[in-house]
């Protein structure tokens, strides 16, 4: 699944952490930040982060369920407006 802006920025926000909490080094933070800027997939950036523990951070791939059912509320949404308007067009 291809990664959005705010799942690249998670990613950087938690290799920030890591490196507050002494388990990376700078160069290996900039390393990693460079590789999540040019990330498409989740999981591109799941790499990134799968040496490090999970508490510190939420994976990309966690957050992917989240994106599926937006997608659905997104997809039943539209159908709704489609029936709508076309209720509305076979009343005029």
């Amino acid at each position: 699944m291809r990664a959005s802006d705010d799942d690249r920025q998670r990613v950087v926000d938690a290799l920030q952490r890591h490196t507050g909490a002494g388990r990376l080094t700078l160069d290996e933070f900039a390393e990693r930040v460079d590789v999540v800027a040019g990330a498409r997939t989740l999981g591109e950036l799941a790499a990134v982060v799968e040496d490090l523990p999970g508490d510190a951070d939420e994976s990309p791939a966690e957050a992917e369920p989240q994106h599926h059912e937006l997608l659905w509320v997104f997809a039943i949404a539209l159908a709704t407006l489609i029936l709508l308007g076309a209720a509305l067009a076979l009343r005029h």
